[in-house]
């Protein structure tokens, strides 16, 4: 299963008062193991930033005007995140209405709500009451987060990626250990009832095994417990 995990940084709150996406960070997992694949890219926005925005990321006017804009990205972005990848977003509606956004001024087609994994919610639904945000989270499941004095997409994508892993229970999520079950099912239980695995058959030792066993500990051991 492919998922993609995703970070913007943007000029603003709001894309339909005149904010647009300032960089796009991506990290690639495959059944949930990162795989070193990652997609990044600034982007000009063709308006000024915020003094509030740059406060938050620290992407200024004169560093963005020198990038690319979104219509001249936007191939490779999508090639990168597929047709069916699901997309693992903390705060899904906000990242999500951007890149619609700006998708659907450029007449290219939607990414579809469904396929965002909201991780916001998921920290909601395991943890009521208690902070969600990221450094929370990275806190809570001691991830060293000391290089975050800024946002960051890419960085904060990275971060996110193993909250993410932590919130679905670890790198070991979906081997089912049961501790209750017997090791005559184990195969069935982990390959499926078809696995063609036998349960372990039982071995003794042979009698000239256990004669040389014997004859090993009179010679080597004093006053064996195993003599007596």
């Amino acid at each position: 299963m492919r998922e993609i995990v995703l970070d913007t940084e943007t000029t603003g709150l709001d894309p339909y008062a005149d904010h647009r996406l300032v960089e796009i960070g991506c990290i690639e997992l495959f059944d949930h193991l990162p795989t070193g694949r990652q997609y990044h890219q600034y982007i000009n926005p063709q308006r000024p930033v915020p003094k509030e925005a740059f406060d938050v990321h620290g992407l200024g006017d004169e560093f963005l005007a020198k990038q690319p804009v979104f219509s001249v990205i936007v191939d490779e972005f999508l090639e990168f995140i597929g047709h069916d990848s699901h997309l693992v977003i903390h705060n899904a509606a906000f990242d999500m209405k951007f890149l619609n956004a700006e998708l659907g001024w450029i007449n290219k087609p939607l990414i579809a709500m469904e396929r965002a994994i909201d991780t916001v919610q998921m920290a909601r639904r395991k943890f009521p009451g208690s902070p969600v945000n990221l450094d929370a989270l990275c806190r809570r499941f001691k991830i060293d987060n000391t290089n975050r004095t800024l946002h960051g997409a890419l960085l904060d994508s990275d971060l996110l990626a193993q909250v993410y892993l932590e919130l679905i229970g670890g790198r070991q999520h979906g081997l089912l250990l049961d501790p209750n079950a017997g090791d005559g099912d184990a195969a069935e239980r982990i390959l499926g009832p078809k696995s063609g695995m036998r349960p372990p058959r039982p071995h003794a030792a042979k009698p000239d095994e256990l004669a040389a066993h014997q004859a090993y500990i009179r010679e080597k051991i004093k006053d064996s417990l195993w003599l007596k």
